[in-house]
């Protein structure tokens, strides 16, 4: 017969996507052998199959590296004991979560440049964004964390939570590879030019509602670090689309807006060089703006955590029941 108990479903997700946003902030990520590194290692190998420079090639590789990882997703979530759910989908929130590295490493660049270490402080920037640091001052590195706080809050944090909320394990997992893949091959050069158009787009749609979400989340966070919410909200309403990229000028525009900073400038990736558009209408950031930035990503990855339990109790109860005996 069919239950009519859908909610005791729910809650096991919810609980689950609670309990690995705690264990993120508690339980550090293994220094070898992590899930996501795992991942990619397989996915490098089948890149090197398939690789050729055209979209289909690349499409084809996005799929067939996606499909395992979702059904495994599928299977993770089948077992029908509520607190063995609620389990698998605490560690697999806190396989995809990657908040608290993240903050751990902009406190820790922060720590260097308060010593005075600039070289320490150039060669711990690559951990956070992937821009040239060898001719970074200190404005320049504090600029480049903030706005990695800003952005990677979004897909390491709100992004993977709202899935989870959505569609549970498979969602935690199936998010974590695209972005891990986009990481892979969907930057600009002339091997991933086409082949990495796939991860790229399908990146920028999964990203679309949680930096919108994280936005949301740092104008009303604000406060919390001594900003403005309608400061704020204006630099997010009038700078958010002027960013090359779809999702992150939500996220850093309202991070400059509730810091009271301006973010954006010219920014040097190897060989190339990309000039950005202001981001908020305050001074340059400082040093000290890197820990206001880590407490207001915080507040936002709490807010993500609330959220998406909140999903999940509402999505889940929907999803079709299950039959007993």
């Amino acid at each position: 017969m069919t239950t009519n108990r859908s909610r005791p479903h729910a809650r096991p997700l919810a609980l689950g996507l609670l309990l690995g946003a705690a264990l993120d902030r508690v339980v550090p990520d293994p220094p070898r052998g992590h899930p996501v590194a795992l991942f990619g290692r397989a996915a490098g190998a089948l890149e090197a199959q398939l690789h050729a420079p055209t979209r289909a090639r690349g499409a084809t590789f996005t799929a067939l590296a996606l499909t395992p990882v979702v059904a495994l997703g599928v299977g993770a979530e089948s077992d029908p004991r509520p607190w063995r759910r609620a389990a698998v989908t605490g560690l697999a929130t806190w396989a995809v979560v990657g908040g608290a590295m993240l903050e751990r490493e902009a406190l820790l660049l922060a720590g260097e440049l308060e010593a005075g270490d600039l070289p320490a402080a150039r060669r711990r920037l690559p951990h956070l964004c992937g821009r040239d640091p060898r001719e970074l001052d200190p404005a320049d590195l504090a600029r480049a964390t903030v706005e990695s706080v800003a952005e990677n809050t979004s897909d390491a944090v709100t992004a993977p939570l709202l899935w989870g909320g959505l569609f549970g394990v498979p969602g935690l997992l199936g998010y974590r590879a695209v972005n891990t893949l986009d990481a892979m091959v969907g930057h600009r050069g002339d091997r991933y030019e086409r082949f990495g158009w796939c991860a790229a787009r399908l990146d920028d749609v999964a990203n679309w509602a949680p930096a919108r979400l994280t936005a949301v989340l740092a104008v009303v966070a604000a406060p919390l670090v001594a900003g403005s919410p309608v400061a704020a909200l204006r630099a997010w309403r009038r700078d958010g689309h002027h960013h090359p990229s779809p999702n992150a000028g939500q996220c850093e525009s309202a991070f400059a807006g509730a810091l009271g900073v301006r973010l954006g400038g010219t920014n040097v990736y190897g060989s190339r060089i990309e000039h950005r558009p202001d981001l908020g209408e305050g001074r340059q950031p400082e040093t000290r703006d890197i820990r206001r930035a880590v407490r207001l990503a915080r507040a936002v990855g709490l807010g993500a955590a609330a959220a998406s339990a909140l999903l999940a109790l509402v999505t889940a109860s929907r999803r079709p029941r299950r039959r007993g005996p």
